[in-house]
């Protein structure tokens, strides 16, 4: 059965639009890969432990904290910078600090700068890993255990890094049920 000519145009039209959709919807997923994978962006690798070789040769670190606009947590780092060895394992703390009288829930995104280094910039061990749930007056450190990979200094681009800035910043997100139900009032009537 041949279709009319305004009955095939909007079934071409409706087809491109679920196809955009699809490409729209897959996009996400397969960018945040490609960024995990190749570092660009300044997205950081993840390891299970430190580095088996460290360097003679040292790189700064820097920490860098900040919120969405509509946190209303405080957020900063608890030191502005380190110099490790490449390939030694260090630790750097943040603070959070919930000043309201409600719990909040917070989930940190992070990127390393300059984007070279991102692929060399391995977390062992991150508060932004999981959520986080603050409740009203709590303050917090959270810790950050990572290594710069000693690959860096073979990279092409990334061996003239002479320092590196680690950013995370704090977005409030829908409160985890199990948090929901530890910050709820207890029923305090009795019949």
């Amino acid at each position: 059965m041949a279709l009319s000519g305004p009955t095939k145009t909007v079934l071409q039209t409706v087809s491109v639009v679920v196809v955009m959709g699809a490409l729209a919807w897959a996009s996400v997923p397969f960018y945040d890969w490609f960024c995990r994978v190749t570092g660009f962006g300044g997205v950081t690798q993840t390891a299970t432990a430190g580095s088996d070789v460290i360097l003679d040769k040292t790189i700064k670190v820097r920490f860098d904290a900040s919120l969405d606009r509509n946190m209303a947590w405080e957020f900063r780092a608890l030191q502005s910078e380190m110099t490790i060895r490449i390939g030694e394992t260090g630790l750097a703390f943040y603070e959070a600090y919930n000043p309201t009288d409600r719990p909040i829930a917070g989930q940190a995104s992070y990127n390393v700068a300059p984007y070279d280094a991102g692929a060399f910039f391995t977390k062992i061990d991150c508060f932004c890993f999981t959520e986080q749930v603050l409740m009203p007056g709590e303050r917090v450190e959270m810790p950050v255990t990572f290594y710069v990979d000693p690959e860096i200094v073979e990279d092409r681009d990334a061996k003239y890094t002479k320092h590196i800035t680690l950013s995370y910043t704090f977005y409030e997100i829908d409160m985890p049920e199990t948090a929901q139900a530890e910050a709820a009032p207890a029923d305090t009537h009795t019949n």
